[in-house]
């Protein structure tokens, strides 16, 4: 928890909040950020000339300065940068993985609004309620905060309690974001191929259901229940009689950090123990429930005297249904025989890829990332490379991870992070192959009909296409005869003489514009009483005279190059 803040560091951290002033740091904040995504594609605005160096380094300035200001603006804003944190399909990875940093750490709220909100929840005094109660929180989020406790039964327990005045603000804050995602909707550049309303949508989902208190308890109940034949997972219980919306009472189990590697070595724990147990409690979340942790860093796993894993925090969490688990299997089979066009039909299924006009380039980039991801055996294999070459190839393309998949990935790599840390030799592949090959030996049932299940999906596969194909050709004559088939033709040769011609345009226009300019400071010039005012048509045609100048530039480099 950060030290030195007082209730009033932020100006979002206080019970009563000005629409009004909302309004403005908001609106400022998406201003200022359209400003400098303007900025970045005008090569004049880099000193010394626009290069690939020097873009990604603003790009990544640029990931600082929106993570730092979304903690400015509060807890809607660290939320909404940790959900935007999963969609690579939107924004560049270095955003991304800037966002993904978003540790909601912020100023702990007073000791007199603690009893004030527990009171108003439980409906009894703190003394009441608890033997005793430690007025200094153990952690501050954006959220809430965690007070240690013990109950007038001699349990220790932590209390959560929810920030004042947050329902408020969120409720302030999306309507203000909803215009701003209408707005968002109806660009002619950035609303082209992107959902902004139903991202929206999913956001608003999200954030009501983590500031539930009594919604992330059940979480916890249920996350408990799937590990309950674990002894080397637990998982803190919760006290429904001191819970509420707003607090919520949960079993004291204190442990060591899962990144303090040092403190664990000096507690005798095996580290590489630790670092497998990680991996294999996940894949069971994942494979064995559907029902997984979508949180998972650091701060949110510890380890026990005896070496047993503590997991925290169940506010976010995610769910992967059996008919999307059939669809994985799919594309995962598509990998496994690096067919391109399987694996992308399999990813429209699912809604993870949208279908376009022109799926060639997105096929080509399918294949071309699995040639490279199929050179190495898969226990070789690393979480990081792999999501790394998948946000690589779905940025300014027609995928749309959904959140539930980007939230697997982020956390199989600070998983295998967290797991090389403790075990320099750990892998966290070689730890998810043999759950792989169960599953892909579930999907086909025994060895010995492997072959014939293949044999007959795809004999099931032909059938399908064949009884379909009568049909689609109806409705591509059909489509003819209405004149909607439309023929695309694409030439280099064309699209660069048509570039030049122009760019040649533009020049006579420069040109036109200095030529009406210049005559104008002259005629100012010679009429002596307007010396000074001839000043300004100078500094236009100087101006644009530099502009001409790198436009012919330009135009020489590129005929050069062909």
């Amino acid at each position: 928890m950060e030290k030195g803040y007082s209730d009033q560091a932020y100006r979002w951290n206080r019970d009563n909040y000005s629409s009004r002033r909302r309004f403005v740091d908001i609106w400022g904040f998406v201003l200022t950020l359209m400003l400098r995504l303007w900025l970045y594609n005008k090569s004049w605005s880099y000193s010394g000339g626009v290069s690939e160096t020097k873009q990604a380094a603003r790009r990544k300035a640029q990931a600082i300065w929106i993570r730092t200001t979304l903690l400015d603006l509060g807890p809607t804003f660290i939320k909404v940068g940790q959900l935007f944190s999963t969609r690579a399909d939107i924004f560049p990875v270095e955003y991304v993985e800037e966002l993904a940093k978003l540790q909601d750490k912020v100023p702990a709220f007073s000791y007199e609004k603690v009893e004030a909100i527990i009171s108003e929840e439980l409906g009894k005094k703190i003394p009441e309620l608890f033997h005793s109660f430690e007025p200094i929180p153990l952690a501050a989020a954006s959220l809430g905060q965690v007070h240690k406790a013990v109950l007038h039964s001699g349990e220790s327990v932590v209390v959560k309690v929810q920030r004042p005045g947050l329902k408020k603000l969120f409720e302030i804050d999306l309507k203000i974001l909803k215009g701003i995602t209408r707005y968002f909707q109806n660009h002619p550049k950035w609303g082209r191929g992107r959902d902004w309303l139903g991202i929206y949508e999913e956001c608003c989902r999200i954030l009501w259901e983590e500031v539930d208190y009594l919604n992330e308890g059940r979480n916890a109940d249920t996350f408990r229940r799937n590990f309950r034949s674990y002894d080397w997972v637990k998982v803190p219980r919760v006290y429904w009689r001191y819970a509420s919306p707003r607090v919520l009472t949960l079993e004291y189990l204190p442990g060591i950090k899962i990144s303090q590697y040092e403190a664990l070595e000096a507690a005798g724990i095996d580290r590489k123990a630790v670092a497998r147990q990680g991996a294999e409690a996940y894949l069971h979340q994942l494979l064995d429930n559907g029902f997984f942790h979508a949180d998972p860093h650091p701060g949110n796993i510890a380890v026990s005297p005896d070496g047993s894993l503590i997991f925290y925090d169940f506010g976010m969490m995610g769910r992967i249904k059996s008919n999307i688990r059939d669809g994985l299997m799919e594309t995962l089979f598509g990998i496994a025989s690096k067919d391109g066009d399987r694996v992308v039909k399999s990813l429209i299924d699912l809604g993870a890829l949208a279908a376009v006009d022109d799926m060639g380039p997105v096929r080509r980039s399918v294949q071309y990332m699995l040639d490279h991801f199929m050179d190495q055996p898969f226990e070789n294999q690393s979480v990081a490379s792999i999501s790394d070459d998948l946000y690589e190839i779905a940025y300014d393309q027609p995928f749309r991870f959904p959140a539930t998949f980007t939230f697997v990935m982020r956390a199989f790599s600070t998983l295998e992070g967290v797991g090389k840390g403790l075990d320099p030799d750990f892998n966290f592949m070689e730890v998810a192959k043999p759950y792989a090959m169960q599953l892909m030996t579930n999907m086909n049932g025994n060895d010995g009909n492997s072959f014939l299940n293949e044999l007959s999906r795809q004999a099931a596969q032909v059938s399908s296409t064949a009884l379909g194909l009568p049909r689609r050709l109806e409705d591509t004559l059909e489509k003819l005869e209405r004149g909607d088939v439309r023929v695309r033709v694409r030439s280099p040769e064309t699209d660069r003489l048509l570039r030049r011609q122009s760019n040649i345009q533009l020049g006579i226009s420069y040109a036109l514009i200095i030529s009406g300019f210049t005559v104008s400071a002259t005629i100012l010039l010679v009429n002596h009483s307007y010396v000074w005012l001839a000043l300004l048509p100078g500094l236009i045609a100087a101006g644009v005279s530099v502009l001409l100048i790198r436009l012919l530039l330009r135009l020489d480099r590129n005929d050069r190059m062909y």
